[in-house]
């Protein structure tokens, strides 16, 4: 079954939602979607900012462990930028790039950032697996 997620147009002063831009179907790995919206940059250009989580709430330890080993050199040549959310209750970021208002590319960039965000996660989560005790005496 597919999910339908909405993009919407943030305005990037008062931080509403103003308009629907398009609506995406999305198969797999939604579950890591805290949300995504665009902005309209300066320029005019649209900047697409998706925001991506664990699937699970993780340990303290955890937290810590996921953020220093999640590797943002995984999205490379597909996103403009990736930002360290921090205050989040999960570890969490924001991969920023080029909006197409061509839905049927975005649902694929979509798509594949979300199967990388996954694979990243994976590896991760087994490279921290034996590693709780250093975590937990910080």
């Amino acid at each position: 079954m597919d999910t339908i997620v909405v993009i919407m147009l943030k305005d990037k002063k008062t931080g509403f939602l103003d308009k629907e831009l398009c609506s995406l179907s999305l198969a797999e790995n939604e579950e890591y979607i805290i949300n995504i919206f665009v902005t309209e940059e300066d320029d005019n250009s649209q900047m697409l900012h998706l925001r991506l989580s664990t699937e699970r709430d993780v340990a303290d330890w955890e937290y810590s462990a996921i953020f220093d080993y999640y590797d943002p050199q995984r999205f490379d040549g597909k996103v403009e930028k990736v930002i360290e959310i921090e205050d989040y209750y999960n570890p969490a970021w924001e991969l920023v790039l080029k909006y197409s208002d061509d839905t049927a590319e975005t649902e694929e960039v979509i798509t594949e950032l979300l199967r990388l965000h996954r694979a990243e996660l994976e590896d991760v989560y087994n490279v921290i697996a034996d590693k709780e005790s250093e975590y937990e005496n910080e």
